[in-house]
């Protein structure tokens, strides 16, 4: 028998395992009324520092990021906040959700912050009265994606908590669901394997292409090489010693099947299955928010040396491979992979530990970072500030 979790209908096909309420700004200046918005209606708050003066791509990046964020499964319903000049077109956005409650305001039509922050409660709270009643239902697992990312990494998270990741990413490929590997500054060196993984040439083209442009970014725009960044100082501490080494750790968080295609920051995951990789910074905080504003419904974060990271509508699931760390930090951490390092478990069990907890989260148990109210949230630039 197939395993199955109990999710909400979205109406278009789309699952969802959290029924989040979102106050969004659609342009930074709109962002303390979006706070003041979800502190008093208790929902959660996104804020970012973009949204004007962006051009091409850039202003496409953001764009994208914050219609996805809105479309994303987990979202029940989204209110969009902006302020009247910006360039981000703040009512298409909320006119373009489909199968759930979306609304818009404008603090310069709204008449200033104080009125605003009226209409915004009002709003919220006819939301509430359609979302709230909203009952999960039975579905398969093939319905699940999962994002994997790896910060504050050591030697145990390419021995432990990577490769159980991997092997939880097998286990739900096998059953019809989508794995996301991110993070492209964490591939040079080990981009050739992932493109003899390619399902086709084009494929492993696209692989080549994002890890060739970000080395080529780095040496243009900043004269600099690669490695002169990564591996952080908090990594070599930990015992990696080069990016190789690294990226050789990283992409066993991919487990072991073929890769099916790269997909930009924030894009739609919707409908895809198998092992992708989405085209992120190694930046945790943004390649945690791009596939969570994609549609993935979980994040399977593993570190060494520890992290707080959250996010504010994926829930982050934290694997330690280091075993005095998840001691240390044992109340931001929700499995245990450090039993890897000391023999008591293989990582095919910690791997289907991982699997198991991840169904029970998407029933709707807590993460530890969901506990702790991690809610963090960032949208990289690509061009200058002007």
């Amino acid at each position: 028998m197939k395993p199955t979790f109990w999710g909400y209908d979205r109406g278009d096909g789309r699952v969802g395992i959290r029924n989040h309420v979102l106050v969004v700004a659609t342009v930074s200046c709109a962002n303390h009324v979006v706070d003041l918005i979800a502190r008093k209606t208790d929902t959660i708050p996104i804020t970012h520092e973009h949204g004007c003066l962006q051009f091409g791509a850039d202003r496409e990046l953001t764009e994208r990021t914050l219609l996805n964020l809105g479309s994303s499964p987990n979202v029940g319903a989204v209110l969009y906040v902006g302020l009247g000049c910006e360039q981000t077109p703040t009512a298409s956005i909320a006119q373009s959700m489909i199968g759930k409650p979306a609304g818009y305001l404008l603090i310069q039509e709204a008449g200033g912050t104080a009125q605003a922050v009226q209409q915004g409660i009002g709003l919220i709270g006819r939301m509430k009265e359609q979302t709230l009643p909203q009952e999960r239902r039975r579905f398969e697992v093939a319905a699940l994606q999962a994002a994997v990312k790896c910060g504050g990494s050591d030697y145990t998270t390419a021995l432990a908590s990577n490769p159980a990741v991997g092997a939880a990413a097998d286990m739900l490929i096998a059953q019809g669901g989508a794995v996301f590997l991110t993070e492209t500054p964490g591939l040079p060196g080990s981009e050739h394997i992932l493109a003899r993984r390619a399902v086709n040439r084009d494929v492993a083209r696209q692989i080549y292409r994002i890890v060739d442009a970000y080395r080529e970014e780095v040496r243009t725009r900043f004269g600099r090489n690669i490695s002169d960044g990564n591996p952080s100082p908090g990594n070599m501490d930990g015992g990696i010693t080069t990016l190789v080494e690294k990226s050789i750790g990283t992409i066993k968080k991919g487990g072991s099947g073929p890769v099916q295609g790269v997909i930009g920051f924030a894009e739609s995951t919707f409908g895809k299955d198998g092992l992708w990789i989405m085209d992120t910074p190694g930046h945790d905080v943004f390649s945690v928010s791009g596939p969570a504003a994609g549609g993935v419904h979980v994040n399977w974060f593993t570190t060494g040396r520890g992290s707080p990271l959250g996010n504010a509508i994926t829930p982050v699931i934290k694997i330690c491979g280091n075993p005095e760390t998840y001691r240390r930090m044992r109340e931001d951490m929700d499995i245990d992979a450090g039993v890897v390092m000391t023999g008591q478990k293989s990582i095919e069990e910690v791997g289907k530990e991982i699997f198991d907890f991840t169904l029970r989260v998407a029933n709707g148990e807590p993460t530890k970072s969901e506990g702790l109210e991690h809610r963090e949230f960032a949208i990289p630039r690509i061009g200058s500030t002007l």
